[in-house]
């Protein structure tokens, strides 16, 4: 599997896009915006798009997923239906944040704790993750070490609990008994900023390590 991160809208957001590197299928998650040039990085590495997949409800992460779902006529999957209040809101984000009025969705299938999720010859591991959201999932795939955690975990950091519904405890355990179990050497794809792994921000991270977790 190789992968390409977009950033996209104002926030910066790292839509990612994966790929299998002999069917040539692909994913696209988190298309938070700018429609336009994700479809431009699928063609200049001449991809088929055959997914569109939602780590969680909030628009820079999910803004974009009816227009691109409309445009390539592909399923979406996730989040968890546990987001389904931010994603029927998604007209009401765009207000509140200053985006572009963007349409709600209804995911083709929503995702829970145990999914496997399919392209091409790729498969990713589904992992349930609260506390930024309720409903907020993160896509792994075993082989590569690798996992696109949305706004779970950052460099140095954590996602934000001041949102509805969002709870500190909640993303803490997430993190500690959902991502770390995975492996020191997991490199992730966080929501916005670098990639990291679960080893350094288990080691290094102050909101994990004790000082302020």
């Amino acid at each position: 599997m190789r992968y390409a991160i977009v950033p996209v809208t104002p926030f910066e957001q790292n839509c990612t896009i994966f790929w299998c590197e002999k069917t040539r299928q692909a994913v696209v998650i988190d298309p938070g915006g700018d429609v336009e040039r994700i479809l431009q990085a699928l063609a200049d590495e001449n991809l088929t798009l055959v997914k569109i997949l939602v780590t969680h409800g909030h628009i820079d992460h999910a803004g974009a997923v009816a227009a691109l779902a409309e445009r390539s006529g592909v399923p979406i999957e996730g989040p968890h239906e546990d987001d389904r209040f931010w994603i029927e809101g998604m007209p009401q984000q765009s207000k509140m944040f200053g985006f572009p009025s963007v349409k709600s969705f209804e995911p083709t299938r929503w995702l829970k704790g145990g999914d496997k999720v399919q392209f091409g010859e790729v498969e990713l591991d589904v992992l349930h993750c609260p506390g930024h959201t309720p409903g907020h999932v993160v896509f792994y795939h075993a082989p590569s070490h690798l996992a696109q955690v949305g706004d779970v975990l950052f460099q140095g950091s954590i996602g934000r609990t001041d949102f509805p519904k969002g709870d500190h405890e909640t993303l803490i355990r997430s993190i500690k008994e959902q991502l770390f179990p995975l492996g020191d050497e997991v490199a992730f794809i966080p929501g916005h900023g670098p990639m990291s792994d679960f080893g350094e921000e288990r080691r290094y991270n102050p909101f994990l390590s004790g000082r302020f977790g």
